[in-house]
């Protein structure tokens, strides 16, 4: 990641960081059998940014906008912490981008995403990255993101989402009560 690309991240994440609404609270819906696996590794890992607030203290910040798209449902609200995203490594324990939902004043944990940029993680590997048996999707540049080209992987490991643990977009999220 060249300077310009890590200021822009580190400039984005800090403007975006007032957007934050100013509840938070713990997610009700956690039906997800994550008895095993990634899904099981993620929810370890971030049990404890259930609450917006321990996860902004921990460095992540609002990148101020709901994704929802073309396809069916939406991303939520990303919170990416600037020095994972820039780092090549993936690791279950770290995520890069934690999601939530915003309902009323409340912030709900809903998942995370892994991300990498692609020209990093192909200077040290010969294939795409894959964590605990998952494989990331590439996404090329030019993105709607602003960023080069990247590999990402959402997992859902606190709101089920009926078209799998591990698709980018979810029926269950929605960006009807973003508040920017």
């Amino acid at each position: 990641m060249n300077a310009k690309q890590v200021s822009i991240i580190g400039l984005s994440v800090a403007l975006c960081a007032a957007f934050t609404p100013p509840l938070s609270a713990t997610d009700q819906h956690d039906n997800h059998d994550v008895s095993v696996g990634l899904l099981s590794a993620v929810r370890e890992a971030t049990q404890d940014f259930r609450d917006a607030n321990v996860a902004i203290a921990a460095g992540y910040a609002s990148l101020g906008s709901c994704v929802s798209g073309p396809e069916r449902g939406a991303m939520g609200i990303h919170y990416g912490k600037p020095a994972l995203i820039g780092d090549p490594g993936i690791d279950a324990a770290t995520p890069e981008l934690l999601i939530y939902e915003q309902r009323g004043s409340r912030l709900y944990l809903v998942g995370v995403e892994f991300l990498v940029l692609a020209d990093a993680w192909n200077a040290l590997h010969s294939g795409p990255p894959v964590l605990m048996g998952q494989h990331f999707q590439l996404v090329s540049a030019p993105n709607r993101y602003g960023l080069p080209a990247f590999y990402e992987l959402h997992v859902w490991a606190w709101r089920d989402n009926p078209f799998g643990a591990f698709v980018d977009w979810n029926p269950e999220v929605s960006c009807a009560e973003f508040v920017g």
